[in-house]
């Protein structure tokens, strides 16, 4: 067998193999070693000591003295690796905590020996199981596309130029060349979702059906290909609705049920950073429509409706304004931002041609919180009015009028959300500056 993968550019210089030192992955690294030989590559056998197991050990070994043998031969293979750190999350599976910090230190590792492209040595058995798992545990086209042949993320190109090929030839092309390689005891334990599918399921399947691997791995190719195409209607789609970060609901509510849950999981897949569940999709659905206020959590974010728009933020602490001290005196000498720790957020500070401050102004000032009563007015022809009745006229949602207010003595001057009282202004053609309020969870 020979690694498939197109080699990366020439002034790369190096690629790099996910190596565990089991069967599959000391295939992949020997297999690219002897290619990067002809190519003038350096190869980077990248490894993860999950130090989950009392063998990690002795794995790490066993990787440092095939490296150094084959490096003896000629090759150019050289060994990185580094241990985990932590443990899994309360509710988080050893799977999913151990495949997240595997990825994110490959990536690292990649990264810091400038190496931009990862192999990994997945074949058509693992990706059939892997649709297999994805459709047990319901998911929709995301997971039955199961794993990508290629995929930039992280700066990295991760590459499985294997994917198509069966473990039956692996399995000949290590025995071959004599390769020796790591046995993994967690293989066999039936606790684990694959090791069950593995040992127990497809087997069966298998015997039942010999094509087995190449109808679920097809499945998978046209589960990738469904899901592109949603992609890309999504985007054509959001481009319809979306205003600045918002989602403006009432031009959303003319599309069919399908394509809504279809743009709001692309949406909150951009804002959150991971899709989010089909039972919250379908709640979101029932429950967006409507004109009062309303929110819902989306794990470390809050979507929140209010008129017409819905929009997602970072889930804010509820305690920033409660620990803030409730006076602070602050003197601005020059444009800039201006990090208020005490208050969760930072004071911008920048020149503008009107309806700006003096900067004398802003010497000798006072943060406060807001305590009621207070009067702003919003443009010099206009009227003083309560802070509340000013933010509705400007459609300043709630979770936005956090902040401090900026007082100049008994004066006013300065409102989160709403600007500078107008009574306050520079004359036209004077040096002045706006201000403006950062919260620390501003997405």
């Amino acid at each position: 067998m020979a690694a498939s993968a197109t080699p990366p550019s020439a002034d790369s210089l190096c690629v790099a193999v996910a190596a565990s030192g089991g069967r599959d992955s000391t295939a992949l690294l020997y297999a690219t070693a002897r290619a990067a030989q002809a190519l003038g590559l350096r190869v980077l056998a990248l490894h993860v000591h999950h130090g989950l197991l009392p063998e990690a050990d002795a794995w790490v070994e066993h990787l440092r003295r095939q490296c150094a043998d084959w490096s003896g031969q000629g090759l150019p293979v050289t060994l990185r690796w580094c241990r985990l750190d932590g443990s899994p999350k309360r509710g988080e599976s050893i799977e999913a905590w151990a495949r997240r910090g595997r990825y994110a230190a490959l990536a690292r590792m990649a990264c810091e020996e400038e190496a931009s492209l990862v192999l990994l040595a997945h074949h058509r058995r693992d990706q059939a199981e892997t649709f297999m798992l994805q459709a047990l545990r319901g998911s929709g086209m995301a997971g039955l596309a199961a794993m990508p042949k290629q995929i930039v993320r992280d700066g990295v190109l991760w590459a499985r130029p294997w994917l198509q090929q069966p473990s039956e030839a692996v399995e000949v092309y290590v025995h071959s060349h004599g390769l020796s390689f790591v046995q993994d005891p967690s293989n066999d334990d039936l606790s684990f979702a694959r090791n069950r599918l593995r040992h127990h399921v497809m087997p069966a399947l298998t015997a039942a059906f010999a094509h087995t691997e190449q109808a679920l791995c097809a499945a998978a190719r046209q589960a990738q290909q469904a899901r592109e195409c949603l992609q890309a209607l999504a985007e054509l789609d959001l481009a319809k609705v979306e205003e600045g970060s918002a989602l403006r609901l009432p031009a959303l509510e003319m599309f069919p049920v399908a394509r809504r849950v279809n743009v709001l999981r692309h949406w909150l897949g951009q804002r959150c950073g991971r899709g989010p569940s089909e039972s919250l999709l379908q709640r979101l659905v029932q429950e967006l429509p409507g004109d009062s206020p309303a929110q819902w959590t989306v794990g470390g974010h809050v979507l929140r409706r209010y008129r017409g728009l819905l929009r997602c933020e970072p889930a804010c602490s509820a305690s920033i304004l409660l620990n803030a001290s409730r006076q602070q005196a602050i003197s601005v000498a020059e444009a800039g931002c201006y990090h208020l720790s005490g208050w969760g957020g930072s004071l911008r500070v920048k020149p503008v041609a009107e309806a700006g401050v003096a900067l004398s102004r802003l010497q000798d000032c006072c943060l406060r919180e807001r305590s009621g009563g207070e009067q702003f007015q919003r443009s010099p022809h206009s009227i003083p009015r309560s802070l509340k009745k000013q933010y509705q006229a400007e459609g300043v949602p709630s979770w936005q009028r956090g902040g401090p207010l900026l007082w100049h003595g008994d004066a006013l001057l300065f409102v989160p959300g709403l600007g500078i009282d107008a009574r306050l202004w520079a004359p036209p053609g004077t040096p002045q500056f706006a201000l403006e309020w950062v919260s620390d969870t501003a997405g």
